[in-house]
């Protein structure tokens, strides 16, 4: 059964271009090598445009776990580190 997973991140004032430059690339990667990733999308808070929330859905929890371990997402990780305000919030949900 899929997965959901929902992440929210919340950027620091000014690191807006840097991070979704980041993250376009890092979603290009991600949707190019990983055939259990079926959505991977950024979206930018129409209230708040310093909150974002990545929705993302995978075909198993394994496609989760092996998501996290590419070493283009540690790479784009440890590069968003110095742009975000605070820890993302992630949810893991099931396809109902």
């Amino acid at each position: 059964m899929a997965l959901g997973v929902l992440a929210s991140i919340s950027i620091q004032e000014g690191k807006n271009q840097e991070f979704e430059t980041l993250f376009t690339a890092l979603t290009e990667k991600v949707l190019a090598n990983e055939e259990g990733v079926l959505l991977y999308a950024l979206h930018r808070s129409k209230s708040n445009p310093q909150e974002y929330v990545v929705m993302e859905q995978y075909r198993s929890a394994a496609d989760i776990d092996a998501h996290g371990k590419m070493d283009y997402f540690l790479e784009a990780q440890q590069a968003m580190g110095g742009l975000v305000a605070a820890a993302p919030v992630i949810q893991v949900l099931d396809l109902v």
